[in-house]
């Protein structure tokens, strides 16, 4: 996936203005500075709640094309395979190369087994580490950030929306929806 196929959220101070693919929310996002050069908006990776730096100069196209978005060929599309290094100790590189498939094929299986065990706890870690980078972008002024940042850790959505129940609609939909939304989406 090119980044500008990345799903990003953008806000104008506590509202939601665009959703959808990231070429799109740069292409609004630079019409609404357009409109309004004093607004202050940031953009968000729905994966990871990173704030996005976006390079709005030139021409839509110019934006769209800096952020990677090349049309697709014919053909069958990447596997995704991606080579690094891993540094083992020699009696697990022989266990490894001794498995049927060789070392690679061990290592995807073993991972895919540990990922079955894991009930969801690791991509919950990650849905919550999103959300508290969001909220620390938006949310660190509001009352009850605080309450609501132990609440995230703690896994207590019902907690979370206690403490964050004062806080502009956008904001505290968008954190819960990183925090909880992809763990529930997987179950």
């Amino acid at each position: 996936m090119s980044d500008a196929d990345r799903l990003s959220t953008a806000f104008d101070g506590s509202s939601i203005f665009a959703r959808g693919r990231l070429a799109e929310v740069a292409l609004a996002v630079r019409e609404r500075l357009d409109g309004r050069p004093e607004a202050t908006l940031l953009t968000f990776d729905d994966a990871t709640g990173r704030v996005i730096d976006l390079d709005l100069r030139g021409t839509p196209a110019e934006i769209v094309a800096r952020l990677g978005d090349e049309p697709r060929g014919r053909g069958r599309p990447k596997l995704g395979v991606v080579a690094r290094e891993v540094t083992l100790l020699p009696r697990h590189w022989e266990w490894l190369s001794a498995q049927p498939g060789g070392a690679s094929q061990a290592l995807r299986r073993l991972i895919d087994e540990a990922r079955r065990g894991d009930r969801g706890e690791t991509q919950g870690r990650i849905a919550r580490e999103a959300a508290d980078r969001f909220m620390n972008a938006l949310a660190g002024n509001l009352p009850g950030f605080e309450e609501a940042t132990r609440a995230l850790f703690a896994n207590d959505e019902v907690g979370f929306f206690r403490q964050a129940a004062g806080w502009p609609a956008d904001i505290r939909t968008y954190a819960q929806e990183l925090a909880w939304s992809a763990v529930r989406d997987e179950d």
